[in-house]
């Protein structure tokens, strides 16, 4: 019986996504290297990284001008990353509870924070 994971991190894929990500792991377009071997600046990867941002803002309708970010980390790595990279002078926060405070604390850190 196949088990299914409805938590938050990690869910389950489609067996033919696992199939094809498995074979890229081991010999990726014919290149003689599995895809996680691969320079991160060569145009195969590029293709991948495009397709993927292009996918994304098909699925999520998101319009012309914004754009895809892809960041390592989890979800507390990315309250530093966002506004080391992204905050210039000022951000407006939602505090909404837990999550939304650790988010706020390490803004104030970057740049000025107005809590909403």
């Amino acid at each position: 019986m196949k088990k299914y994971n409805f938590g938050a991190g990690p869910s389950i894929l489609p067996q033919e996504v696992m199939k094809a990500t498995a074979d890229a792991c081991v010999e990726f377009q014919g290149m003689g290297l599995s895809l996680m071997e691969i320079s991160h600046r060569t145009k195969e990867f590029q293709a991948v990284i495009d397709e993927a941002q292009d996918l994304f803002k098909e699925l999520l309708g998101i319009p012309e001008g914004y754009s895809v970010l892809f960041l390592g980390g989890g979800a507390s790595t990315q309250f530093c990353m966002v506004p080391f990279n992204l905050l210039e002078k000022k951000a407006a926060y939602l505090n909404t509870g837990v999550w939304a405070k650790k988010a706020l604390k390490e803004a104030k850190l970057f740049g000025e924070v107005v809590r909403c």
